[in-house]
């Protein structure tokens, strides 16, 4: 496609840094010669890549200052964040907890209240660790008698956590201080005396660590169990595994207190092996293990990783699970742990829709969320014989949080869609024929759903599978090929894209007019086991192509036209768009790319990356190699006009967005495809046809997006959909 000038895009050809080359890395990969030229991008302390970030960061501002609709956009955003939030209720001994933002905080913060009409009391609020909000609350798990809350803070949007522990009743913090915590949960023991949770080796000594922006690859976590009131170094060494430096090991106390189950995941896969440890047969308790390089004695009841197994509920021996084992989109099964050849099917697979969570209830119920069509629905059985009971009414859209306990019957329920900010409903099942009673619901001012509508397609794609797909707008569009239109996607790591109401895309359909689609690709978890094997491996094609064809529908059937379509995916779905924009340069108007997985011969080298194996393959695997390099987006750039003798054609305007401590996807995949598309679209071509601008933002103390303050999600939002506006020549409507 042409410079998109013609369209409202006055943006001039931009003057690139330069950035050095070093023609003499060149790996071999199975025969394959790859070059490297900026593999020096790759150390985030060298000086040399800091002055690199510094001279993009500041021509990415020079082009921003020329998005007009930039600060309307942001106080517009702003405006509409501004409005109460709430979490559904969950109840820990004999009291409540739940989040609030009361509208522009930074975090969310965590009260307490004795009963639903109580008083609410703050318990934690994380506005209070740092004045530019980028402490947040990760994780937390308070103690089965409500006394105790351990919880996990983060630092700048990194996925490192340091565990601290706080007293309910006085808000007293304990000197417990627990470090290197990444990717773990936290299941204390009934008694109160301590937690599971798992951690990685310290780092070596050496140096002034500025955690989040380290690059080495994290091996060998382990489970601990610590005991209140003691130093880390004191800690029960539960469980490792040297010889598999790469297994992801958590711990999780079942409800009744008498086991805890130990989980072990290679790479990102769903599957995963089960162990248990009986706590009740350890003769002097886990005090025993004290100053002992002694193991727990665990049980490998499940020793390999053919499939999924969660777990639901206990009665003494007798385990319910979740699983996938023979049953892609899952089903509900009992085991009695003394006899491990007793597996009984309690709920059998559905043949349309996905089991995605099991909740034990009332004593006796199970409460079943399913995903059919890429829609929840709720449906409650008998725990014991699986017998269908009833279901419990929703409207279209998803559940986003469910909150209830085994020895209660009342429920939370908070469910949102696309036109539904949030509503969090309570319902009792005492009762055979419960009523969903709300019990909060949000509103954001000026916001009138009956000026929007949102409707789902099936698209075909490439083999014929139907996609489907979301189209959120304003109503009563005229199908002309005039509207700018973002197609948003992810298709990767069995997660599902489910309808959600997004505060951001809202002022862009309010005052930009923007039509808002999500693809639901194969690679997601929409269709369970099968849909997301089919998005994976030598596969990872299928899920490109569905994005393609998705895109082309919506130029075919009159919404947009490949002028005014923007694409945009954030870390797996970085990837996505990154790899369609260079198989299809012609179809897009702007691309969006956030943290996405880039270089996709060496991921696997850095921080949690070989974890994503599990989804991709290897280029160690010359049979990965092959699949992996076809699609790689930093080995797949291409000169359009090369390709098709069309000297006008050329990549549309792109922005790659990273952040300096995002320590899950680092920066350097950002910043060597930047480089890269820079230099061989642009800096090595005389009189380059290319002057759609290629630009970064790269955001300061920042990581991968989780734990990210409100005013850092405004602010991204109003650079990148400003520079989409600029680009796309949307015009600003006041409403």
């Amino acid at each position: 496609m042409g410079s998109l000038s013609t369209v409202g895009n006055t943006l001039q050809p931009l003057e690139y840094p330069l950035a050095r080359r070093d023609e003499s890395v060149v790996d071999n990969y199975h025969g394959v010669l790859v070059p490297d030229p900026y593999r020096w991008l790759e150390d985030p302390q060298a000086e040399e890549v800091k002055e690199f970030v510094t001279k993009q960061v500041e021509l990415t501002k020079s082009v921003l200052k020329k998005c007009e609709e930039r600060e309307r956009l942001k106080e517009e955003i702003t405006a509409l964040y501004d409005h109460p939030r709430y979490s559904a209720p969950f109840k820990r001994g004999d009291k409540y907890f739940y989040f609030h933002n009361t509208g522009l905080q930074s975090q969310s913060v965590l009260y307490v209240q004795d009963d639903l009409e109580g008083e609410a009391k703050t318990l934690l609020d994380p506005n209070t660790f740092s004045d530019d909000g980028t402490v947040a609350l990760n994780i937390y798990s308070i103690s089965k008698d409500g006394k105790y809350i351990a919880y996990g803070l983060s630092e700048s949007g990194s996925d490192w956590i340091s565990i601290k522990v706080m007293s309910i009743e006085d808000k007293q913090v304990q000197p417990d201080h627990l470090l290197w915590v990444k990717a773990s949960g936290i299941s204390w023991t009934h008694d109160g005396k301590g937690f599971f949770y798992s951690r990685y080796p310290a780092p070596k000594e050496g140096g002034e660590l500025d955690v989040g922006t380290e690059t080495n690859i994290n091996l060998n976590r382990s489970v601990f169990y610590h005991f209140l009131g003691t130093d880390q170094s004191d800690d029960i060494l539960c469980w490792k595994d040297p010889e598999n430096p790469k297994y992801g090991w958590n711990a999780n106390v079942t409800d009744d207190g008498k086991y805890v189950l130990l989980y072990a995941y290679t790479g990102c896969d769903p599957s995963n092996k089960l162990y248990y440890c009986d706590l009740t047969s350890l003769s002097s308790g886990l005090e025993g293990f004290k100053n002992t390089n002694t193991l727990l004695p665990f049980i490998k009841f499940i020793d390999n990783f053919d499939a999924s197994y969660h777990y639901i509920a206990n009665d003494g021996t007798q385990f319910i699970f979740v699983t996938n084992k023979n049953a892609s989109k899952n089903k509900l099964v009992r085991v009695d742990f003394s006899q491990p050849d007793s597996w009984e099917v309690v709920v059998r697979e559905d043949e349309k829709n996905v089991l995605e969570e099991a909740y034990a209830v009332n004593n006796d119920k199970v409460l079943l969320c399913y995903l059919s069509d890429v829609k929840h629905v709720l449906q409650v059985r008998d725990l014991k014989t699986g017998d269908y009971l009833y279901d419990l009414p929703l409207d279209i859209g998803s559940i986003s949080k469910i909150s209830c306990r085994r020895e209660d019957s009342e429920v939370f329920i908070h469910f949102t869609s696309f036109l539904t900010p949030g509503i969090i409903y309570k319902c009792s099942l005492e009762s055979g024929s419960p009523q969903m009673k709300i019990f909060r619901e949000t509103s954001v001012p000026g916001f009138d759903r009956t000026g929007f509508e949102a409707k789902q397609v099936f698209v075909p794609s490439k083999d014929g599978t139907k996609i489907p797909m979301f189209i959120v707008s304003k109503t009563n569009l005229e199908l002309n090929k005039s509207h700018p239109t973002l197609l948003y996607g992810y298709g990767g790591f069995n997660i599902s894209n489910n309808p959600s109401f997004n505060t951001v895309i809202l002022a862009l359909l309010k005052n930009l007019n923007v039509i808002y689609c999500v693809a639901n690709i194969r690679g997601g978890g929409e269709y369970g086991k099968e849909w997301h094997k089919a998005g994976c491996f030598e596969k990872k094609q299928n899920v490109f192509d569905d994005f393609i064809a998705c895109g082309e529908y919506l130029v075919k059937e009159g919404y947009t036209s490949p002028k005014k379509l923007c694409i945009e995916g954030g870390s797996n779905g970085g990837l996505l768009v990154a790899a369609c924009v260079n198989q299809r340069p012609d179809l897009f108007g702007c691309v969006l790319a956030s943290v996405g997985v880039m270089d996709m011969l060496r991921f696997h080298k850095f921080t949690v990356g070989h974890a994503w194996t599990s989804e991709f393959g290897c280029a160690d695997n010359e049979e990965d190699f092959h699949s992996i390099y076809k699609y790689s987006p930093l080995h797949n750039v291409t000169r359009p006009w090369e390709k098709s003798g069309d000297f006008s054609s050329q990549y549309p305007p792109i922005m790659l967005l990273t952040a300096d401590h995002d320590d899950r996807v680092v920066p350097l995949h950002s910043l060597k495809l930047l480089a890269t598309m820079q230099y061989k679209l642009c800096a090595s071509v005389e009189n380059s046809p290319q002057t759609n601008p290629v630009i970064g933002r790269i955001d300061q103390k920042a990581g991968h997006g989780g734990g990210r303050p409100t005013k850092k999600v405004i602010e991204n939002a109003a650079d990148r959909y400003s520079f989409m506006a600029k680009v796309l020549g949307a015009s600003w409507t006041e409403v």
